[in-house]
């Protein structure tokens, strides 16, 4: 009889991997988690590992879960697992945490919110390891369901200053972890193994089990039973082992294959499911000790095999007939209340055709795992469920349902390969239209330029059929081309096909506002723009945030913008939308920057941060552009620009290009490199994005005056002066003041631009008319009343942080005969990490460490260690302290605790 796995003890060849767990279990012991993933082949050794790792927890609270191939598709399944043991401490959660779980696992109904799911579940196991440390062990990682991969690697990435280990197997992935990629044992540590467990063998039979297993532990413990060999290489060593797991088949009775069969059919080893069905089946409850006799499986309070392997190898050796009858059984003891999904799981894998009735059951399943944020299970369910249908109609809508689900899971492959399914000749021009926009979806996911085409045609295809969808469409198209492109060309496009639509029987609407701002200008655009904004009670940013706030800027208008990050932050914290949060928060720090208000802008930007690495995505780069440049810290802000220039030539995202330019025209204009700054200007304006184009117009009539360039800045006046006062707001009117100026020469209009700017929150404006007015009459000789001018410009762009422009206005006052007074000390921020600046400035607010590590998806424990490092950095002892320091007052309202 076969044992389940090695001890500990007699692991050979793999000191250095023992040596790493246990010092991951040592350090956490201490009270310093960490994580480590095994990788590697079938049988190499991770799970003999696991075990040694098991052995090595002596005090630790072990708790296990495994992913599984017949539940890779539902969502949140092996973190259930894991989190089953400690539910009893559910209830030292808060309560909208405890609420994450109960919904995740299908306790409670609601919208999930994977990352505050991982959160949640790193409170729980904190909970627990407060008693005692906890070891995680997750075998099969390969196999894990979606929602609760991203949930593990949250959690794994979290829990430094927690007294929990985590070791996870996987065959591949989760590089994101640290991990040890396990190879095969050395030629003498796999003839120290064999001869440890065969000593009797034949040595020419010796060298051949050798040179099949190639180092794999599990094959040099199963090919000597194996019974004969293929020619080394002709099979992978993991199947040449699965088959040997298979060859103790042969000898069982007809009843143990079978309950093997069913057991393997049965990822949740549940004994309360195994019996049940071998008692509907008939199978003699003998069966069992023949089963456990093979070595294969052990019946205790979990259904056990002795390697994943031979899980595989039992069900693979059935025939489909019984494999469809062990999933027969399974759905039949499977309660159709507590366990709809799995029990529908089993009923698509027990029919030999299709099923109406269980394509219908299935899609009840997916609409249930979409409820709960499981868009991968949700395709699964709806994959299958077209499969199933008899209906032709119902196939083609399950699989465009389908199609849609996967490419929202992230899987575009699998997403085009179930649309190239559809027979295009049997749709009508609805479903064409929808077959269109699943594949401008596509196109925009996989490539970026493309997606509009595709819009664009559904837009046509239901001009006639569905006026509003149509028009929808259309704005779909434009705003897939400002994210993508630059977006002049492809708002042409979009309003050439718009223009030529039918009419919608709706009053005129921010469409109808583009297509007017395309062929007559800002002039006759702007009313019906900013009324289509505001339009009562839906305003366009409760539909299209993006589109609003762009709209918002290339009205010039701060207030609206206001109104809007407003509405993005409350909607975002209430509804937990990470896309309505994080828009919220890139637009903030952005207006934060304007404002002069550079901690403010940081922490946005560290929070927007948390929440896309806890959504496992990629950071929104142009805050923390313009940040950087309006800081005009060179260096820094240089290496951004590059970074975010190289990402969007891979990527084709032209607004990301955009934004580096802009950034790098503010950049170069504070450290007065007019030349540099020119380029870049002319660089973000010359496509005509929106808003863009516009913002960046100001910069380009600077560097080109300054450079000598009149006749570039004068049509970039004339420009900037047409959108401005349409816009007629005092931001606008205020900038196109100073900018005519610089062009003219005129004193007026500097006065102009400081008269409409003298009372806006937009600080740095402010402070650069004052600036340009200042050197303006230090050049035409006039010094006493430079200084005045230049010393607000220096004040205002000082304790902004702005030091380039402020160097500039220092260098200017020197020129007048007057030294700048420097900082009487640099702002906390400087000392800080983006990180440590939004802590401290909610810990200002009088936050406490659980609320700021819920804020921003980090452990209680994760937040007093930066504390104790910002403390430190900063020269003070206490919490209180941090109110006084300059940049870290009290946060805005927002800024507040949840």
């Amino acid at each position: 009889m076969h044992t389940f796995r090695q001890a500990p003890s007699s692991l050979v060849g793999r000191q250095d991997e023992i040596g790493r767990i246990e010092g991951l279990i040592g350090a956490a012991g201490e009270g310093s988690g960490g994580v480590l993933v095994l990788r590697g082949e079938p049988g190499i050794g991770k799970t003999a590992l696991l075990e040694h790792a098991r052995h090595a927890a002596a005090g630790f609270r072990i708790i296990e879960a495994s992913g599984s191939e017949f539940e890779s598709e539902l969502p949140f399944a092996a973190l259930h697992q894991l989190c089953v043991p400690v539910l009893d401490h559910l209830g030292e959660l808060p309560a909208r945490h405890r609420s994450a779980l109960q919904i995740a696992f299908g306790l409670a109904t609601g919208t999930p919110e994977v990352f505050r799911i991982g959160l949640a579940a790193l409170e729980l196991l904190a909970a627990a390891a407060a008693r005692q440390p906890v070891l995680c062990v997750v075998d099969d990682a390969h196999w894990l369901d979606d929602a609760s991969a991203k949930s593990l690697i949250f959690l794994a990435r979290r829990i430094s200053a927690e007294p929990v280990a985590m070791v996870l197997a996987t065959r591949h992935g989760l590089d994101e972890l640290p991990g040890l990629d396990l190879g095969g044992l050395s030629d003498a540590d796999a003839r120290g193994l064999l001869a440890r467990i065969r000593a009797t063998l034949d040595e020419r039979v010796r060298d051949r089990v050798l040179a099949e297993a190639r180092g794999n532990p599990l094959a040099l413990l199963e090919l000597p039973g194996a019974g004969g060999f293929a020619l080394p290489g002709a099979a992978s060593v993991p199947g040449r082992v699965e088959r040997s797991f298979q060859a103790r088949l042969a000898d069982l009775p007809a009843d143990a294959r079978l309950l093997l069969t069913v057991a393997g059919a049965d990822p949740t080893g549940d004994p309360g499911l195994l019996w049940p069905a071998a008692e509907k089946l008939g199978i003699d409850l003998s069966a069992g000790a023949a089963a456990e006799a093979s070595g294969l499986v052990e019946f205790a309070t979990r259904v056990r095999f002795c390697h994943p392997l031979a899980r595989s190898a039992v069900y693979r050796a059935a025939d489909a007939d019984r494999r469809r009858t062990a999933h027969r059984v399974l759905a039949e003891v499977t309660d159709p209340i507590t366990d709809p999904d799995r029990r529908a799981w089993h009923r698509a894998h027990a029919g030999a055709g299709p099923d109406d009735d269980v394509a219908a059951e299935l899609e009840r399943s997916a609409a249930r795992a979409q409820a709960r944020g499981g868009v991968a299970a949700a395709a699964a369910f709806l994959e299958r469920a077209a499969a199933l249908s008899l209906d032709p109609g119902q196939r083609t809508r399950r699989t465009f349902a389908a199609a849609q689900a996967k490419l929202d899971a992230g899987a575009t492959d699998a997403a085009a390969d179930l649309l190239s399914t559809v027979e295009t000749g049997t749709l009508d021009e609805l479903q064409r239209a929808r077959a269109d926009l699943l594949r401008g979806q596509l196109a925009f996911v996989r490539r970026g330029g493309d997606g509009p085409a595709p819009m664009l045609r559904a837009a046509r295809r239901l001009a006639d059929l569905d006026p509003e969808w149509s028009r929808d469409c259309y704005l779909d198209a434009l705003e897939m081309g400002l994210v993508v492109g630059r977006a002049g060309g492809v708002m042409d496009t979009v309003v050439a096909a718009a223009r030529s639509a039918p009419p919608a029987p709706r009053p005129p609407d921010v469409l109808d506002g583009l297509i007017l701002l395309t062929t007559e200008g800002h002039r006759a655009a702007v009313p019906l723009l900013r009324r289509a904004l505001t339009d009562g009670d839906s305003p366009l940013w409760t539909r299209r945030p993006a589109l609003a706030t762009m709209l918002a800027g290339e009205l010039w208008d701060n207030d609206l913008h206001a109104a809007i990050i407003e509405w993005l932050m409350k909607t975002g914290r209430s509804t937990g939308s990470p896309l309505v949060l994080r828009l919220g928060l890139a637009q903030t720090a952005v207006a934060a920057a304007h404002t002069g208000d550079l901690g403010k802008a940081m922490a946005a930007i560290a929070e927007e941060e948390a929440i896309a690495a806890a959504a496992g995505d990629t950071p929104m780069a142009y805050a923390r552009l313009h940040l950087a440049a309006m800081r005009g810290h060179r260096q820094e802000a240089l290496a951004l620009i590059e970074t975010a220039t190289g990402e969007a030539a891979t990527t084709g995202k032209g607004q990301l290009i955009a934004n580096a330019h802009l950034a790098a025209a503010v950049l170069h204009n504070g450290l007065a490199d007019y030349p540099a700054a020119l380029e870049a200007a002319r660089r973000a304006t010359e496509p005509g994005d929106l808003y863009l184009a516009g913002i960046a117009l100001p910069e380009l009539v600077e560097a080109a005056v300054r450079s000598g360039r009149p006749a570039v800045a004068a049509p970039a006046l004339r420009s900037l002066t047409e959108r401005t006062r349409a816009g007629g707001t005092a931001w606008g009117l205020g900038v196109g003041a100073y900018a005519r100026a610089l062009v003219t020469g005129d004193e007026d209009h500097y006065r102009e631009a400081i008269d409409h700017l003298g009372e806006s929150p937009l600080t740095v404006y402010r402070a650069r008319a004052h600036l340009l007015y200042g050197e303006w009459l230090r050049r035409e000789g006039r010094r006493s009343d430079a200084r005045r001018h230049l010393r607000t410009a220096h004040e205002l762009l000082s304790a902004s942080g702005l030091d380039a422009f402020a160097r500039r206005a220092a260098g200017e006052l020197r020129a007048t005969g007057e030294h700048a007074r420097s900082r009487s000390a640099p702002p906390a921020y400087d000392q800080l990490t983006m990180q440590e600046v939004h802590i401290a400035r909610l810990v200002a607010t009088g936050a406490t460490s659980k609320e700021v590590a819920a804020r921003l998806f980090l452990s209680p424990r994760t937040v007093d260690a930066h504390l104790r490092n910002i403390f430190r950095k900063l020269g003070i002892t206490s919490r209180r302290q941090l109110r006084d320091l300059p940049g870290l007052s009290p946060a805005s309202p927002d800024g507040a605790p949840e």
